[in-house]
């Protein structure tokens, strides 16, 4: 075998789709836990510096971001190991591989495996769900601030109505109801979004909730790559069962015959039905 068949061999054992599938979750949950672990940590010292001026009052959020960091290092480690086993489920299912191993051996494998990942990957799309619903809570929460600073850069000539424009973190669960201040009113509003800490966090939170769509985006995909190929594995597995019942079906047939089959046109009846000389 030349050195451009064995290329073309290996080329096509690759599972392009299962590929894809692998870099996009990749790629979707490190930009999520990267981007979300910090934007958690700007979120708390913005908290600090402009919303609460009491430890008490904010020390739940910190535990609570704490918490949600040490869920992100779970997440980043269990996707990337499932990442890499969906991989090599792909890998062994393909049909080079079946071909290296073995038609029977690897869809009765490749049928259990798709199953136990089809049922894997359609519990994770849910849940993913409910985890890109809540990434874009703090992404509204950044909108609405920066809106408001906006709006206050507008009417920056009218001072009495500047103060009345207020983001208030009570609003949103992030404090409890009697933390001082609570909130940030006109001017000060303004300031605090134009502060570095603000346009980093919102950057964060967005690359955040893109990261979480992305990666909702290749559970979607795996799920739809292995239904597919557990309809390709069925397929195959009905042909062989055809193909068998054909070769057991010849072998009866020669059975009965009792040697090997022969035309059912005899010689003489050939040569009864050639035209005379």
């Amino acid at each position: 075998m030349g050195c451009y068949d064995c290329c073309m061999k290996c080329l096509g054992g690759v599972p392009y789709c299962s590929l894809v599938a692998t870099l996009l979750c990749f790629s979707g949950i490190a930009l999520f836990c990267g981007c979300g672990h910090q934007a958690l940590t700007e979120t708390e010292r913005l908290i600090e510096t402009y919303f609460a001026r009491n430890l008490q009052d904010y020390i739940t959020l910190a535990y609570l971001i704490q918490y949600f960091q040490y869920v992100i290092y779970g997440l980043a480690s269990f996707f990337f190991l499932y990442c890499i086993v969906l991989l090599a489920e792909g890998f062994y299912t393909t049909s080079a591989t079946r071909q290296t191993f073995g038609e029977f051996r690897s869809t009765l494998c490749g049928r259990c495996l798709s199953s136990t990942f089809i049922l894997i990957t359609y519990v994770l799309v849910v849940v993913w769900l409910l985890v890109f619903a809540f990434s874009a809570l703090p992404v509204y929460f950044f909108y609405n601030m920066d809106t408001t600073c906006h709006t206050i850069t507008v009417l920056t000539e009218t001072p009495a109505s500047i103060n009345q424009l207020c983001i208030d973190a009570r609003q949103y669960g992030l404090l409890p109801w009697n933390a001082m201040p609570g909130k940030a009113c006109g001017m000060t509003l303004s300031t605090v979004c134009k502060t570095r800490e603000f346009r980093l966090t919102y950057d964060l939170y967005i690359a955040t909730f893109a990261g979480a769509g992305i990666t909702l985006l290749a559970l979607i995909h795996c799920s739809l790559q292995l239904a597919v190929r557990q309809v390709d594995l069925k397929e195959e597995r009905r042909q062989e069962k055809e193909k068998r019942k054909s070769y057991e079906l010849y072998g009866r047939l020669q059975k009965d015959i009792g040697g090997t089959m022969r035309s059912p046109y005899a010689p003489h009846i050939i040569s009864d039905s050639l035209p005379p000389d």
